[in-house]
């Protein structure tokens, strides 16, 4: 079965009753309808804090949150961008690869003489 939800401070003030008022646990988890785990469980999660301290420090996780979510968007457009620009990379290289052998062979072609076109050293002018 389901047990209540407390907000943060009210498990700060049950934590407080224990050793402000020296009651003895079991007696407050009886009272309040808790389990020992759970007193215990708060006690490492909340220990020495109060109650503005516990706010501060929602305040904190949350802000902590959103800077691990825009770190992690920065880091996933620059990885995009890297891949990105190497694509482009790599095509202006097959490019510039094509374009030189394209020129290369027109090159030696020309010097080897073609069976459509005479030699140059045949062109009479």
């Amino acid at each position: 079965m389901k047990g209540k939800r407390y907000p943060r401070e009210e498990k700060i003030r049950i934590l407080r009753e224990v050793d402000i008022a020296g009651r003895k646990i079991q007696d407050v988890c009886r009272e309040r309808q808790l389990s020992e785990q759970t007193f215990h469980r708060w006690t490492r999660e909340f220990g020495m804090l109060e109650v503005d301290q516990a706010k501060q420090l929602k305040e904190l996780q949350k802000e902590n949150a959103r800077l691990k979510r825009i770190l992690a968007d920065e880091l996933l457009g620059k990885e995009f961008l890297k891949e990105t620009l190497g694509k482009i990379y790599a095509l202006r290289a097959q490019a510039t690869d094509c374009r030189e052998s394209c020129f290369r062979g027109a090159m030696q072609w020309t010097r080897s003489g073609s069976p459509f076109w005479p030699a140059p050293e045949h062109i009479f002018l």
